[in-house]
């Protein structure tokens, strides 16, 4: 048997739009072991497709058929910690542990380098499936159909508050709402800022962090889908936290703290509790990822 594990992410990071994800200490995990039909389960009760629509099981039939190694069955057992569709990419754990479940039950024939290309091929852009493979703060870009990625861990003195609220937002509906095109005056500014974030986190440079995370292409045509959104933004900056921005798609919201910050969890949790406007969220404390995806 083999087992995979898998952190959560959170993608582009204010302006880093589709290049930019850290990992974070929340985890899937599938077991894997051979057979003669495809067998899917989960040990939690999470539903998910028992069929060839699972998306664990397209990543590992990919790995098949990209080494032509014919495929006649696998049992898979899901433990889905990450909620779905809430922008702490659910969908890239799936597609990473099909990916490198299959390719240790196969023998290992595909390097690092070819398991990411094949899972941005997958998920569309690297931003989520590059730290989730990597761990840590992942700077990447896609490029004639190759992926290029920069990994550094992130400080241990760092803590990441995600608001998770109890609704969906999934990633079509998100991207629909963004701008055909943008302004050169946009792009700069993202431009600037993304690579500000990169420098900042790697060099403990937080008081950066605010200014590098801000975003003009995508949060603000987003945030309308999230009732009580920017409320949270509002919040998390009033308690403290260093930076805040919309993890991934949404509608999960990111607060970047001090490790040693208890206050901000304390009293944000008061807020969301006595606000009406903000109980849809529930507040969890993660911690750093640098390890990223595990085969046991």
């Amino acid at each position: 048997m083999i087992r995979v594990r898998v952190p959560a992410t959170s993608a582009n990071v204010g302006a880093g739009f589709d290049a930019l994800g850290l990992a974070v200490g929340m985890y899937n995990v599938v077991e894997f072991s051979p057979c003669d039909r495809l067998e899917i389960s989960t040990s939690d009760g999470t539903k998910v497709p028992t069929g060839s629509s699972n998306l664990v099981y397209r990543a590992a039939k990919a790995v098949y058929d990209q080494v032509d190694r014919p495929f006649t069955g696998l049992r898979m057992v899901q433990t889905n910690t990450i909620p779905m569709a809430r922008g702490l990419g659910s969908s890239s754990a799936c597609i990473v542990a099909g990916i490198l479940g299959a390719n240790a039950l196969l023998g290992g024939p595909l390097t690092r380098r070819q398991m990411l290309t094949l899972a941005t091929a997958i998920e569309g852009h690297p931003d989520n499936v590059a730290p989730a493979m990597l761990g840590g703060f992942v700077t990447s870009a896609f490029d004639e159909g190759q992926v290029y990625s920069v990994k550094k861990d992130i400080r241990e003195d760092l803590v990441f508050g995600a608001f998770v609220p109890n609704f969906k937002l999934l990633t079509e509906q998100a991207r629909q709402a963004l701008p055909g095109t943008v302004s050169h005056k946009d792009a700069v500014y993202n431009l600037s800022r993304a690579a500000l974030a990169t420098a900042a986190f790697c060099d403990g440079e937080y008081d950066l962090l605010h200014v590098a995370t801000k975003d003009a292409l995508h949060q603000k045509y987003r945030l309308p889908l999230i009732p009580g959104g920017t409320e949270v933004f509002e919040l998390a900056l009033d308690l403290g936290a260093y930076a805040v921005y919309l993890s991934g798609a949404g509608p999960t919201i990111m607060a970047v703290l001090h490790r040693s910050d208890e206050r901000f969890f304390a009293r944000a949790a008061e807020c969301l509790a006595q606000d009406d406007a903000l109980k849809a969220f529930t507040l969890h404390r993660l911690l750093p990822d640098n390890t990223g995806a595990v085969v046991e």
